[in-house]
């Protein structure tokens, strides 16, 4: 197969792309964003530029675009086949990766290029974040130590927003989460209102999960998407952007009095890296290895990072 990295011969359900290879998809193709308004689409940390956005996210906004186009017209097709003249509901992307690993840069990228493509579609962002229990109720179950774990979502009201948001009905509200308080954030929501595309960013949105009996739960959030995207990248890289991250934040989110985390700022080098060490092993490493990573053979497409944060590697489904 055309665009299959040398030397992959074993039977897998994925393509294997190299960057050039991947790039090549998009050759051509005009970025429709500048240095500038990238800076504004990043997260803190994040290393990347207009070349890594053009090898990797300008051709995987290409296929999405191809998806969305043979979606609706599928949609076109039944209702012309049905009689039904019922309205096209919105394509769901999921954007899924451990904490630290460029997932929300990714999902902001998505959103923008998607926006631009053909038609100027209307294109939402979500994240899961606005779905954690608030802390008062975190802290009474006992889970505060484990946000971030599925536990700690209100997955009944997540399976509820995206059911709404797939069966097509108007304004559809989801919370807010602030980073400064470390909390759901009251009375605060965000309106989707029938976007045509609409991106769902989150550490454990392919998760599956379990019941409060411990049984599977009979609708799962990949029951509502039609694409999934994974970012990944080796454990001990993303620790080190975690830790880079956190001092990053001490410096400045964290010198904010208000903030959470505010006891934090005046932490010394040496004490600020081991502090984020011991939340990393204590919180995060577990989350990613029991409920995230295995996650991972659930998307569609997977961006495989390397330690300076370039994606080396697209892994696209064949199936």
């Amino acid at each position: 197969m055309s665009g299959v990295t040398a030397g992959t011969r074993a039977i897998s359900p994925y393509a294997v792309f190299d960057r050039a290879s991947w790039r090549a998809l998009a050759a051509g193709s005009a970025l429709p964003l500048d240095e500038r308004e990238l800076a504004s689409l990043k997260s803190l940390g994040d290393r990347i530029d207009l070349d890594e956005v053009a090898t990797v996210y300008l051709p995987l906004a290409g296929l999405l675009n191809l998806h969305v186009e043979a979606s609706r017209g599928l949609w076109e097709a039944r209702n012309r086949f049905l009689g039904d003249a019922s309205a096209k509901v919105p394509y769901v992307i999921a954007v899924a990766g451990s904490v630290a690993v460029g997932k929300s840069t990714t999902a902001r990228l998505l959103q923008t290029l998607l926006a631009a493509g053909p038609g100027a579609p209307r294109v939402d962002l979500v994240t899961t974040d606005g779905f954690l229990l608030p802390n008062a109720v975190l802290e009474a179950r006992g889970l505060l130590g484990r946000k971030g774990f599925p536990e700690s979502y209100d997955r009944r009201a997540l399976i509820r927003f995206l059911s709404e948001v797939k069966s097509g009905r108007g304004r559809v509200s989801a919370p807010l989460y602030s980073h400064s308080s470390y909390d759901v954030v009251d009375d605060a929501t965000q309106d989707v209102d029938r976007p045509d595309i609409l991106v769902l960013e989150g550490l454990n949105v392919l998760q599956a999960g379990r019941r409060a009996d411990g049984r599977a739960p009979e609708v799962f959030l990949s029951d509502f998407f039609d694409f999934s995207v994974y970012v990944d990248a080796a454990e001990s890289d993303i620790q080190e952007w975690y830790v880079e991250r956190f001092l990053a934040l001490r410096r400045t989110a964290f010198a904010d009095t208000s903030a959470y985390f505010h006891r934090f700022a005046d932490l010394s080098d040496e004490q600020a890296r081991q502090t984020a060490l011991e939340i990393w092993r204590s919180v995060n490493v577990p989350n990613l290895r029991e409920n995230i990573v295995p996650t991972r053979s659930r998307a569609r497409a997977v961006l495989q990072k390397a330690a300076d944060h370039s994606v080396r590697r697209v892994l696209l489904r064949k199936i």
